[in-house]
């Protein structure tokens, strides 16, 4: 599987809430960083990162508007929202892989 399919597959899980899809994605050693720079590492403390944030914000998306290749390296630009205590909001993010 290229690094295109398996982004593909990261943001459908994520969109689609399924924390056992990203668990499937990720190694042992991955490491996840978010917009604020907290990071996570280790794939079973992501995971239950994700269980925990998808409670917390039960219809957090993702959508990406620019996606660019280099071998390996993709780097995607869009946004993130969702609602978190009643309150909707929304954000640019960027990720890489």
């Amino acid at each position: 599987m290229n690094s295109a399919d398996i982004l593909r597959q990261w943001l459908a899980a994520i969109n689609g809430h399924d924390v056992t899809a990203l668990a499937a994605l990720m190694a042992a050693g991955f490491v996840f960083v978010d917009s604020l720079g907290n990071g996570v590492d280790g794939a079973n403390s992501v995971e239950a990162a994700w269980r925990s944030y998808f409670v917390m914000c039960p219809d957090y998306w993702i959508f990406t508007d620019h996606v660019m290749a280099e071998g390996d390296t993709l780097l995607v630009a869009g946004e993130a929202g969702g609602t978190i205590d009643g309150e909707s909001w929304r954000t640019p993010a960027v990720g890489n892989q």
